[in-house]
């Protein structure tokens, strides 16, 4: 018994050694060494995927806060209202660490779970996507951008004298510019996980090719976004974490510093994700998003660009049904109680706001709850896509944050 114990523990061993090497070919033969950062920062501690704590692990930019810091108005009954069993099992099965709720620009509700707290930063992943959005209307409406239909080639000469000089600004926006981005947030292969971990984001984003024609169809893609940050570098002649420094984060009165995660020392932000920054912070930055582009009455996001943003754009999805889920570069569902407007991020962060009830949801989590509204892109249920058309591509954990917002500001007020 223990030589057959000991047979099988060797060829376990041998097993183990040949698949080591066979992973360091597999990498060095096909250059993709940042696989390398991805293990030591996920698996080796005890992780499957990127962390919203992952800032020390990359260089990064600071997004600095003004000397003036804008306080949070708080109910009379604020932290009163208590969420049912129901909730609680919900927020604890998917890992939440921040939870508020807020009644137009008065905070009812504001929670925090395991280690996280009022001055912890988190990684915002595809939250960042939307302020890259913001920042790009500011640009447009100071003249640096002269239009969204503009060629993206004028900025990012890579692109200048090829088949990509026919995407335009607004198709990146849009998430309609045909690039053959492949798009995931578990593939280590991926271009996301690339992206994450490389040390050459300009590279690796401006080597993508043309697959369909630009302005043709709905496909969410982080490259797109990683394209719009380039961009507005270039057209502001400034960082992109100065410009959102100026142009927003002091603006709405940040209470803390927020950070850009690089993908090298005085390198490029990551665009299409990783900036970091506290709850109360991104409540901030979601009542800019819930007052259609103003913090405390003033006009920070230019009007008529925001309202084009919220708008869904008139595309076909990937299922081959027409897109009510996204404007430009924000997610949009039409509720029975008015539109929402939301921000979110692969580990189930959102920025939830609802104009029409003034409510505003902000929740940040290590965990997504996994359930979207999809049905089969090659034969989708014409039944199934008409009784949840307003629904498809939206997780049921949106509906649950919703749920609790309403909720709480109901015992609250």
């Amino acid at each position: 018994m223990r030589k057959i114990v000991l047979k099988t523990l060797k060829y376990l061993l041998f097993l183990l050694i040949g698949l080591i090497i066979s992973v360091n070919l597999f990498i060095i033969l096909s250059g993709r060494f940042y696989i390398y950062k991805g293990i030591a920062n996920t698996y080796m501690v005890g992780q499957i995927g990127p962390s919203i704590y992952d800032l020390e692990i990359f260089p990064y930019s600071t997004v600095k806060a003004g000397p003036n810091k804008s306080e949070l108005i708080r109910h009379e009954n604020y932290n009163k209202a208590s969420l049912t069993a129901k909730n609680k099992e919900f927020i604890d099965t998917y890992q939440t660490k921040a939870l508020l709720v807020f009644s137009g620009d008065t905070l009812l509700f504001e929670k925090y779970y395991d280690e996280h707290n009022e001055n912890t930063v988190s990684n915002s992943f595809s939250v960042a996507k939307t302020l890259v959005a913001l920042l790009i209307g500011i640009a447009v409406d100071e003249g640096h951008i002269k239009s969204l239909d503009e060629s993206i080639s004028v900025y990012i000469p890579e692109f200048r004298n090829t088949d990509k000089k026919t995407i335009t600004i607004r198709h990146l926006l849009a998430m309609a510019s045909g690039l053959d981005w492949k798009e995931s947030g578990k593939n280590p292969l991926s271009d996301n996980a690339e992206s994450y971990y490389g040390t050459d984001l300009r590279g690796h984003v401006t080597g993508q090719s043309v697959e369909i024609e630009p302005g043709k169809l709905f496909n969410y893609q982080s490259g797109n976004s990683q394209l719009l940050g380039f961009i507005l570098e270039k057209a502001t002649g400034v960082g992109l974490n100065e410009y959102a420094e100026e142009k927003i984060w002091k603006r709405i009165g940040a209470e803390h510093d927020a950070f850009w995660s690089l993908d090298k020392e005085n390198g490029d932000e990551k665009a299409f994700c990783c900036m970091y920054a506290t709850a109360r912070d991104y409540g901030r930055l979601g009542q800019v998003i819930l007052n259609g582009g103003k913090y405390n009455g003033v006009q920070i996001i230019p009007e008529d660009y925001f309202n084009e943003m919220i708008i869904p754009t008139d595309l076909n999805t990937k299922e081959n049904i027409p897109n009510y889920r996204y404007g430009l570069h924000i997610w949009t569902y039409q509720s029975d109680d008015g539109q929402v407007n939301y921000c979110r991020g692969v580990n189930g962060q959102y920025i939830i706001s609802i104009p029409d009830e003034n409510l505003l949801i902000i929740r940040l989590g290590s965990k997504k709850m996994q359930n979207y509204f999809i049905p089969d892109e090659n034969k989708a249920d014409e039944m199934f896509v008409e009784q949840n058309k307003y629904k498809v591509g939206h997780s049921e954990g949106l509906f649950e944050y919703i749920s609790m917002g309403k909720l709480i500001r109901t015992k609250t007020e």
